[in-house]
């Protein structure tokens, strides 16, 4: 199964890019790709009204997404959400039409037949984590990669980070590299076709068309 990494921390030596970085070595048909490394602006200027440029790295990203089975985003919990640049991100690359489309008022995922997993990295224990809403968790597992029609989305989460120890942190990633290797199987015995979305440039083309609200 070829799967893409998505790394979203903007820190290389972080301990979520690492996982990231694990995962791909350990799953063998695994690719990464690190949002900080990329040249965007985070920013959905229109919101999803009118038309706003495709930088080329936003358009790679996109057939690369297009182009595999199987999508991991890894990310640390920052103010119970994600960092802003990976937020960015979803924002300029899973556009309407493109990613999901509402028909008789209700949104179907347009990346359906691709599974999914999300690292989670937290400083919080992880009871607390529940406490609060399991926020980021929700955000990235359910009304992002699940909106667009990923499914399963599996959880690997890595908790009280802060107060961690460096046999703790060698643990997880053993741990991540078998997550990968448990991907990888199921993917082999995988019989799901991934839906083409086709060009991101169309689904701009047709944003650019309609009429639409503000919000």
């Amino acid at each position: 199964m070829s799967t893409l990494v998505i790394d979203g921390h903007p820190d290389p030596q972080s301990l979520t890019a690492e996982l990231a970085r694990r995962y791909v070595a350990a799953h063998g048909d695994a690719e990464l790709l690190a949002v900080r490394e990329l040249a965007f602006d985070p920013n959905l200027l229109h919101g999803h009204r009118g038309v706003q440029e495709l930088e080329p790295d936003i358009i790679e990203a996109s057939r690369r997404i297009a182009a595999v089975d199987s999508i991991v985003i890894a990310t640390p919990v920052w103010w119970g959400s994600v960092p802003a640049l990976l937020k960015g991100f979803f924002d300029r690359v899973l556009l309407r039409r493109w990613a999901f489309e509402y028909r008789r008022g209700l949104p179907v995922g347009l990346l359906k037949g691709r599974s999914g997993r999300v690292i989670i990295t937290s400083d919080s224990p992880r009871w607390y984590l529940f406490f609060v809403g399991d926020t980021t968790a929700k955000h990235v597992r359910g009304t992002t990669l699940r909106f667009c029609g990923l499914r399963p989305v599996r959880l690997s989460r890595f908790t009280s980070v802060r107060t961690s120890t460096p046999a703790k942190r060698e643990q997880w990633l053993r741990r991540i590299e078998a997550d990968a290797r448990a991907d990888a199987a199921r993917g082999a015995r995988s019989t799901s076709t991934p839906s083409d979305p086709g060009p991101l440039e169309a689904a701009l083309e047709k944003l650019g068309r309609l009429e639409q609200p503000a919000r």
